[in-house]
């Protein structure tokens, strides 16, 4: 069972933590174009702060299946004045990147956590970056970028060999100089993992096994395909991304209750309300207070 830990510049809380999800993209999966605006993505993000978000992911590059890299400069121009705007306005930001330069950047303009989707795997210089700064790192499970990752999803044990990937590339970027203390976990659902063949489900039910490596565990299946599939209709048509908001709630309490550290989601006040309920349901009602204080904080109280 997970437990709870403390990052640096990250909000402590006695429960699940919610990060928000803001994609400055034209194309992302299930948002692509309606946050790309930096004056769009900084309200958006403020919103999602207000809607209870402990953290807000400030990506630049879509990662959905099939999609093609954007350029470093590109990136830089989507991501750094939201990062920055948010962070002056007192909102823990991660930035969800691939790039150490990208990385460094968004932490120079004020960011906690960097979430790397390639685990330090698509830029070598990666964990130099995070080992000189001390930031938060979120490292997450990865076959290959977006465009060739669905064919590596070829396993014989999933969650034996996603644990195992996960140990090899936390102990490389401990070896190069990153403290373990700053590394969250995260099975990367819905990335090199195929719906049809249950993977992500596997990793779900199996969650304790990444308890194992000692480190916090970020969850992110918010409205992702295999949900879809679950839920696909008569026709056997996959429910859109944008109707999957339900199951990522259910999902949310679901591993709140199994001790993860943080989820990750595109809609945050019913993820907020899950996790909340999550905590009631641990503790008995001894943390109600706590949940209390989350609002009184959110309304400036």
């Amino acid at each position: 069972m997970g437990s709870t830990y403390n990052l640096v510049g990250l909000p402590e809380r006695d429960r699940c933590l919610i990060m928000g999800v803001v994609n400055v993209t034209p194309d992302s999966f299930s948002d692509g174009g309606v946050w790309f605006e930096p004056r769009q993505a900084i309200e958006r993000g403020l919103r999602l702060a207000e809607d209870g978000a402990d953290i807000v992911d400030v990506g630049g590059e879509s990662t959905r299946p099939g999609a093609q890299r954007v350029s470093r400069d590109e990136e830089l121009r989507r991501i750094e004045p939201v990062v920055a705007e948010l962070a002056r306005s007192g909102v823990a930001v991660s930035v969800d990147t691939m790039r150490a330069e990208v990385a460094e950047r968004a932490v120079a303009a004020g960011a906690s956590l960097v979430n790397d989707v390639s685990g330090g795997l698509a830029d070598p210089a990666m964990a130099r970056l995070v080992a000189d700064t001390g930031v938060g790192y979120v490292l997450m499970h990865w076959r290959g970028h977006s465009h060739e990752m669905q064919e590596r999803a070829v396993y014989s044990d999933v969650v034996g060999e996603v644990r195992d990937e996960l140990r090899q590339r936390m102990d490389a970027m401990v070896g190069e100089g990153v403290d373990p203390r700053q590394i969250v976990l995260d099975p990367g659902l819905g990335f090199a993992k195929r719906p049809e063949h249950g993977h992500n489900w596997a990793l779900l039910a199996e969650i304790d096994q990444f308890y194992e490596l000692g480190r916090p565990l970020l969850i992110a299946g918010s409205r992702k395909r295999f949900l879809g599939r679950l839920l696909a209709g008569a026709d056997g048509e996959d429910r859109p991304a944008v109707e999957r908001d339900d199951a990522t709630v259910a999902l949310t309490t679901l591993v709140a209750d199994r001790g993860a550290w943080c989820v990750r989601v595109h809609e945050v006040r019913p993820n907020a309300d899950a996790v909340r309920v999550a905590a009631a349901w641990r503790s008995g009602g001894d943390d109600l207070t706590e949940g209390r204080a989350d609002v009184a904080e959110r309304s400036g109280q």
